[in-house]
């Protein structure tokens, strides 16, 4: 007998023995219950991935300054409606559904992109106004002492985003909601008088001027999802200024298509904690703003920002070219961002008015 009736008999099903035969049959019921358990779970983390993606409605700032009055305080004073909005926002990055997701490990927060980007747009906005708070609105004068509680929750609030123990982000950003927990209950006790709050035009026009850079960068990086050239203006006003390395007069910019849905939601967070903050501001700033008559310029801006948060009806964000068939949302998010930051420099000018 060959080689070949030799495996041929050894291996084919009529040979003895055949690999078949030794093979045991197929548990198909266990298999079956495993990959019904599979199905099972890739279906609920979709549905849960899905559910955390949706972005937190907005509040009401008044009536959440009004929630954190300690008793026997009835009103909010100058300053709680802002620094309660601070808090607020702070509180929805670690409280809402899922969590804050930016440092998550496992599924379905690892797999997510537009919630962390949505979370880092909140982020870089209360960075600002803590530092704001910090620097600005709680102290008289350059030669002032800083406040002990701000102190300790702006430098926290700037804690890395993504770190995940030894210590979280939650953990550092909850320390400083805590913190500015302390100050707002210290700004409603009568008796506590090293805490303040100054709605002072000068203060609010520093504030701004950092909400004026943030909007027309975030502009940019929309305005370049459809790629532009740019004549490099950045010596421009200046015949004596200098740079330290040298670039090209025209600019070509445009953002990754795989960037393109992450820096929409980093302008759809941003936008939503700004709106707040300058709601709160008109509370906290009112007899300022009537002063500068810059009360409609104020509310000009919190209506641009408010427009950013309508419903996105497509379930991805879509790129088309400017005149294009197809929409491109990151255009129409730019329109309403510029148009915000072209108010807050007309409301910077009137604030500088004598």
């Amino acid at each position: 007998m060959g080689i070949v009736d030799r495996l041929r008999e050894k291996f084919l099903p009529g040979g003895t023995p055949s690999l078949a035969g030794q093979m045991p049959p197929l548990p198909r019921g266990r298999l079956g219950a495993v990959g019904g358990a599979i199905l099972a779970l890739i279906t609920v983390e979709l549905f849960l991935g899905l559910y955390w993606s949706l972005t937190p409605a907005e509040f009401d700032v008044n009536e959440n300054a009004r929630e954190l009055l300690v008793p026997p305080q009835e009103t909010p004073v100058t300053g709680q409606v802002t620094t309660g909005a601070l808090i607020r926002a702070v509180e929805t990055l670690l409280d809402k559904p899922g969590g804050y997701l930016s440092n998550d490990l496992f599924p379905p927060g690892v797999l997510l992109d537009n919630m962390p980007n949505w979370e880092f747009g909140v982020l870089v906005q209360s960075r600002d106004l803590a530092r704001a708070l910090r620097n600005d609105f709680s102290r008289s004068q350059s030669q002032s002492t800083e406040d002990r509680d701000l102190i300790v929750a702006e430098p926290l609030l700037n804690f890395d985003s993504e770190s995940w123990m030894l210590p979280s982000s939650e953990g550092e950003y909850r320390k400083a909601m805590e913190a500015l927990k302390r100050y707002d209950a210290r700004l409603g006790n009568p008796n506590a008088r090293d805490a303040q709050f100054y709605a002072r035009a000068d203060n609010l026009r520093e504030y701004l001027g950092q909400v004026e850079k943030r909007l027309g960068s975030l502009s940019q990086r929309l305005a370049a999802s459809v790629g532009q050239e740019r004549d490099n203006t950045d010596l421009a006003g200046d015949a004596g200024a200098q740079q330290s390395t040298r670039t090209d007069t025209v600019l070509r910019v445009r953002t990754p298509w795989y960037e393109i849905d992450d820096v929409f939601y980093e302008a759809r967070g941003a936008a939503w904690a700004l709106l707040h903050f300058l709601q709160a501001i008109e509370a906290d700033f009112g007899p300022v703003l009537d002063n500068k008559n810059a009360r409609a310029s104020l509310r000009q801006i919190i209506r641009e920002l408010s427009a950013t948060q309508q419903t996105v009806w497509s379930p991805v964000i879509l790129n088309g070219s400017g005149f294009g068939f197809v929409a491109n949302h990151s255009l129409v998010m730019a329109s309403y961002i510029s148009r915000a930051n072209a108010a807050v420099i007309d409301l910077r000018n009137l604030l500088s008015q004598g």
